[in-house]
């Protein structure tokens, strides 16, 4: 499963206040000290973090072979962590100098947090050989803090929506050019119902998925929060921020019947079951498509040339029936400003490894890993190597999406937003029909409370 990162807690800040005791802005005083300019970093094992199965095994392998190629003595060891719980893990294991990884991947909406609590080591001088200005420039602002550079983008995968092409020809819907056109043709899909499934959405939309819910806000120019002076302040009250969530309640009404009280979470489930007509999701959701028609019931763990021929003609079956769309805005032509989803990455500050962490970084943003990052549909952390996306309609449809994709707030305490599940509740009031004005109201105030 690959989702759009975020489930901040809000003890997220509090686990991580003691390193404000000795930072200022980012780093800590008590960070280790980078090795003298070309020292020969002393041998050790050092660990990565990387968190769900973003990261395929093959660059995983390109990584611990081409690190222990490159730091003769030293070696690599990957961990894989669940996105579930990850925060308090990485509240007890950045806070201790014996359990701390020495690089590891964070959510994007985590990053600020982390920041600048002071949990990652300063990285400034590496800006440029990292990438520079062809870093994702959302995601650097993400992992700084008083002007300093912490956490650096790993991957981006913008959302798009994923259709049913059978189903739309059956209903006689065409793919929508415009938001409004998308909303009327969630409606006409739902009312057609062309998979004669009970309960079918048009579009699958659960009642908690703000993720998906702020391209309607982001598109028409509204936003969750912003700075005034210095303080933060709600923005979902904002006439821009009601007129995207008044297309929104329409959706949610006459649209979908997903469950009002979920989330996001896997919504190529209901995809596969033939319960919707579309989803939207990041492009690297084409590999959790697996609908009954094209499955051809091959063992997930033969690797034989048979078994690998199969699964490339169920590939083939699943991509021929499933068409792909950035998700389009107020005019034709035009692609919605989605939410960014994806990953920073950063080296903590209480690593001891501080150089062979450098040293890793600076492999994972050569061109060879960048490069296979996008080979394997991930949004590289350095622009200049999308073009290895490819050419085929999800690649087209990622960096449509991906061009004027947008970040959460890069408020320092916005994993407290996140932590209250403020915005899950706002809009599942929104799904429930609620008073918009009132509703908002209400939210942009806690909002208020958890940033200033």
């Amino acid at each position: 499963m690959r989702i759009v990162r975020s489930g901040v807690t809000v003890t997220a800040v509090t686990a991580l206040s003691m390193f404000a005791l000795t930072a200022c802005g980012g780093g800590t005083s008590e960070e280790p000290e980078a090795p003298a300019e070309g020292a020969t970093p002393q041998a050790a094992e050092i660990r990565m973090w990387v968190n769900g199965g973003d990261t395929p095994q093959e660059l995983r392998d390109y990584l611990v072979e081409t690190f222990a190629e490159e730091n003769p003595g030293s070696t690599l060891v990957i961990e894989e962590q669940d996105w579930n719980g990850l925060v308090p893990r990485l509240q007890t294991a950045l806070t201790s100098a014996e359990q701390t990884p020495d690089l590891v991947e964070i959510g994007n909406t985590q990053a600020p947090t982390f920041t600048y609590a002071g949990a990652f080591a300063d990285i400034t001088d590496m800006y440029d050989e990292l990438g520079g200005d062809k870093l994702l420039p959302g995601f650097v602002e993400a992992g700084s803090a008083d002007g300093a550079l912490y956490a650096v983008p790993y991957y981006s995968g913008a959302r798009a929506v994923f259709y049913r092409k059978d189903l739309f020809a059956a209903a006689g819907v065409e793919v929508p050019t415009t938001l409004e056109e998308f909303t009327a043709a969630a409606i006409a899909l739902q009312e057609a119902n062309p998979a004669g499934t009970a309960n079918f959405s048009g579009f699958w939309f659960p009642g908690q998925d703000w993720y998906n819910g702020t391209a309607w806000i982001y598109t028409h120019g509204g936003d969750l929060a912003v700075q005034d002076g210095d303080r933060w302040v709600g923005a979902l009250s904002s006439p821009e921020s009601q007129a995207g969530l008044e297309e929104v309640q329409a959706l949610f009404t006459e649209g979908t019947r997903a469950p009002r009280d979920a989330d996001s979470n896997e919504p190529w489930v209901p995809f596969n079951n033939g319960e919707t007509a579309m989803f939207s999701a990041p492009t690297w959701a084409r590999w959790s498509i697996d609908l009954p028609e094209c499955n051809k019931g091959v063992d997930p763990e033969d690797t034989s040339d048979e078994a690998t021929a199969l699964r490339g003609e169920q590939q083939a079956c699943n991509e021929d029936l499933t068409g792909v769309f950035p998700l389009p805005g107020l005019t034709s032509g035009e692609a919605a400003t989605v939410f960014a989803g994806g990953s920073n990455i950063a080296i903590p500050s209480k690593s001891g490894n501080q150089d062979l962490a450098r040293n890793l970084l600076g492999i994972i943003f050569a061109k060879p890993y960048q490069t296979m990052l996008a080979e394997n549909g991930l949004i590289p952390g350095n622009a200049d190597y999308t073009a290895a996306l490819g050419t085929d309609v999800y690649a087209g449809a990622a960096l449509a999406a991906a061009l004027g994709a947008k970040l959460t707030p890069p408020a320092e305490k916005w994993a407290d937003v996140e932590g209250d599940r403020t915005l899950e509740d706002f809009f599942q009031k929104v799904a429930a029909g609620g008073d918009l004005a009132e509703a908002a109201a209400e939210a942009d105030a806690l909002i208020e409370s958890a940033l200033n």
